[in-house]
């Protein structure tokens, strides 16, 4: 389950994880497997698959440079500008305000879709890191083996194990 097919002009084009974080650089991997499982739980929703890459629009609360960059690779949404990130779409944090950041709205021919991420995907420790301002270098090793340990426990699962999406819109039928 590490791969997404979108199509350009009616041609498919495969993207690994993998070539996805080649994409994006080591950064923020845990945010490229976000990303990706959100597109994967919400596009078959959205039509038959694989969709036109360049008719899909997101919305999003996760500002992440991993999940932008993946969503980039995939949609080219920045360059066309179909990339809407807005921080108050979600609650404050995926812990104590679910969905926090991880919160996705795609559309695509008139039908959108929402994809909330379920409980217990992110760790309290990695949310507390990630927002520690004033990391010791012991926190900022350790909150990076976290970004790796989320993106490596994430990629194998079902997408709608990790993300709840449903169909808010569906106008396009």
């Amino acid at each position: 389950m590490d791969k997404i097919i979108v199509l350009e002009n009616g041609h498919p084009i495969t993207f690994s994880f993998p070539e996805l974080l080649k994409y994006h650089g080591p950064g923020f991997p845990g945010g490229v497997a976000h990303a990706l499982k959100a597109m994967q739980a919400a596009f078959p929703l959205l039509g038959e698959e694989p969709l036109e890459r360049r008719e899909v629009a997101i919305e999003t609360a996760f500002s992440g440079p991993g999940g932008r960059d993946c969503m980039e690779m995939v949609t080219r949404c920045a360059t066309d500008g179909r990339l809407t990130v807005d921080r108050t779409l979600g609650g404050s944090n995926v812990i104590d305000d679910h969905p926090g950041p991880y919160f996705w709205r795609f559309t695509y021919r008139g039908r959108t879709v929402e994809a909330r991420i379920r409980p217990g995907h992110v760790r309290a420790e990695f949310v507390r890191l990630g927002a520690k301002p004033d990391k010791t270098p012991e926190e900022t090793a350790r909150h990076e083996e976290l970004k790796a340990e989320m993106a490596g426990r994430l990629v194998p699962l079902d997408a709608r194990e990790v993300y709840d999406a449903r169909l808010v819109n569906a106008a396009g039928n």
